[in-house]
């Protein structure tokens, strides 16, 4: 985590290509060289060759090279504003939707417990950076990334909140025998007993999202104080939701629905240009932060927690807490799991906020 200010070498040599072409050159590299653990990812998630990853690698880079390519210009007064209207394009949709490795997240890292100053003085540190001060403004950054590492702090955490890391492969979500329930009902017990009053497990924890599912857990959850924060899918014949879902002995409900879905593999709105039906639907600017065990929980499901805006969203609920859940058991072989969550750690500093973090590979 603490390397994510290397991605400020990227306005630097953006600004310094002479040419379009070369602009386009340095922006493409940049974003493949960022998501080279997609190919990998793609082929573990279809079972299939590198063909299929390799082909949405190259479709995914087309806004990022795209936007950095058009607002590229000669002119070295108008470069700040082109490459801060860049920045705010990849930052929010629909550009946002693919902007990945966004160099606006090593804010968390130069400037640790800022919040919204923070924000701001990494924009600025970005924009003086393809300017011809950039030899200085890079000196001046360097000294907040030195002194940030001599005197870094993990994010904080809630006390009696625990997130738990699974290793179920594949079958997590999948398995919907009643023994899968039941090894992570006791997974639960286990944390109860060792102080936990709020265990947080991993995205589709809980496969599909029955009266029958949640009949089982808040029968178990009788005579307990715990509350259970676990990933979950909700279909209809429209398509599906995924969500997070908040457990007690006193019931159920479904607490968060998915604002950005990954897009192809979950999220296709090309369906609805068919008439067809299927697919995760994104609920783009909905629930940015939710009221769980007496918490405001802001809650960042996989792939939200690689770009821009539903962190930014739910900072401006002044939350409690970050809670970032995932089931990464595709990305083996790949640095994608360990990109999110260095990710949500650096927002978290960024915002001093507690993080909980429950991932499944």
């Amino acid at each position: 985590m603490l390397l994510l200010p290397v991605a400020f070498a990227f306005p630097v040599l953006w600004a310094l290509s002479r040419t379009r072409r070369m602009a386009a050159v340095v922006s493409t590299g940049y974003f493949l060289a960022a998501s080279r653990g997609l190919p990998q990812g793609v082929a573990n998630f279809y079972s299939s060759d590198l063909w299929p990853g390799l082909l949405l690698w190259l479709c995914a880079s087309t806004g990022f090279v795209i936007v950095h390519t058009v607002l590229w210009t000669k002119k070295a007064g108008a470069r700040p504003c082109r490459y801060l209207l860049a920045a705010v394009l990849m930052a929010i949709p629909p550009f946002g939707i693919t902007g990945w490795a966004h160099p606006v997240t090593a804010a968390g890292v130069l400037f640790p417990g800022w919040g919204w100053w923070g924000l701001v003085a990494v924009t600025a540190g970005l924009v003086g950076l393809v300017t011809r001060m950039w030899p200085a403004v890079a000196i001046v950054l360097a000294g907040f990334w030195i002194w940030s590492a001599t005197t870094w702090d993990e994010p904080k955490l809630l006390e009696s909140w625990q997130g738990v890391d699974l290793e179920m492969g594949a079958s997590l979500g999948r398995d919907a025998s009643m023994q899968r329930h039941r090894d992570l009902i006791a997974t639960v017990t286990d944390r109860k007993a060792g102080g936990a009053r709020t265990v947080v497990l991993p995205e589709s924890s809980l496969g599909f999202w029955t009266p029958t599912v949640e009949r089982l857990w808040v029968k178990a959850l009788q005579g307990s104080d715990v509350t259970v924060i676990a990933g979950a899918t909700v279909i209809d014949a429209g398509g599906y939701d995924n969500v997070l879902v908040a457990l007690s002995r006193n019931g159920a409900r479904v607490i968060y629905r998915e604002r950005m879905p990954v897009p192809g593999s979950m999220w296709q709105p090309w369906r609805a240009l068919f008439s067809q039906s299927g697919g995760a639907r994104a609920h783009f600017f909905a629930n940015p932060a939710v009221a769980a065990a007496d918490a405001q929980v802001a809650p960042l499901i996989c792939y939200e927690q690689l770009i821009v805006w539903p962190v930014l969203q739910s900072m401006l609920q002044e939350p409690d807490t970050i809670v970032a859940v995932g089931n990464g058991w595709w990305t083996n072989g790949t640095s994608i799991v360990a990109i999110q969550r260095a990710n949500a750690e650096a927002w978290a500093r960024l915002f001093d906020k507690p993080l909980l973090i429950s991932f499944n590979t």
